[in-house]
């Protein structure tokens, strides 16, 4: 994996931060990518640089095509190229659907399906020229099964499913993968909004067969199997939840 470069969004915190260190320890050059964590982002980069690890730090809102345009030119300038692709970016706007705003719900969807279009879109012809690439796109629960006041939030995360199936079938032919992770119930600053109480959390625990919430490291370890050792899987949705979906 020595020079293999990868663009993660998202990465300041939560399941970003945790794939972005975990593909550094494989020696994969990062690019971290931020919407306005700052401190946050220049952590990472800093935790990376402590394990032996190269990073960038470049902050893009992922829904403006222009700002995704300028970013991939950075990496491309930088390291020559983009071969792993992990689109984790996503804003949550959350709200009963009759309470829920048009600026809220365009917001949501623009940044997980926009931005997983624009960087795709950036990032596919650089792969191409290497006949080479991993492209990864992180889902949630809520696009298999839903949550109450989450109709925008769900309806992206599952576009994301449909919109792996149709790349992974364009690009296959040209050394690409394309797959998509569901996690279940991982603790990061988004869930914290959504389970504030111990009694919420409590009642989602009791939901999960393994009793257990999961680890970023989890979402990690398996983005690094696609990239390390999945030349034979594209196209797949791989749950990450604990049983949850059962």
């Amino acid at each position: 994996m020595e020079r293999k470069v990868a663009l993660v969004t998202g990465a300041s915190r939560g399941i970003g931060r945790a794939i972005a260190i975990g593909l550094a320890k494989e020696g994969i050059l990062v690019a971290i990518n931020y919407r306005s964590r700052d401190d946050a982002a220049e952590e990472v980069a800093r935790e990376i640089a402590q394990i032996g690890g190269h990073a960038i730090v470049l902050k893009a809102d992922v829904s403006k095509e222009d700002e995704v345009r300028s970013m991939v030119d950075k990496i491309k300038n930088t390291w020559g190229g983009i071969d792993i692709l992990v689109n984790n970016a996503a804003i949550h706007r959350g709200g009963r659907i009759q309470n829920l705003t048009q600026e809220d719900w365009s917001s949501v969807i623009n940044s997980v399906l926009g931005g997983t279009f624009h960087c795709c879109r950036y990032a596919v012809p650089l792969m191409i020229e290497k006949n080479w690439g991993r492209i990864i796109n992180i889902s949630s629960y809520a696009a298999l099964h839903g949550y109450p006041g989450d109709t925008a939030y769900s309806s992206a995360k599952a576009g994301l499913l449909g919109f792996t199936m149709a790349l992974a079938k364009e690009v296959a032919s040209k050394g690409i993968t394309v797959n998509v992770i569901v996690p279940g119930f991982i603790p990061t600053d988004m869930t914290a909004a959504l389970f504030n109480t111990q009694e919420k959390i409590e009642q989602e625990l009791q939901r999960i067969p393994m009793r257990r919430p999961g680890k970023p490291e989890e979402i990690s370890d398996m983005v690094n199997f696609l990239v390390l050792k999945g030349d034979y899987i594209t196209g797949t949705v791989i749950r990450i939840d604990g049983g949850l979906g059962i």
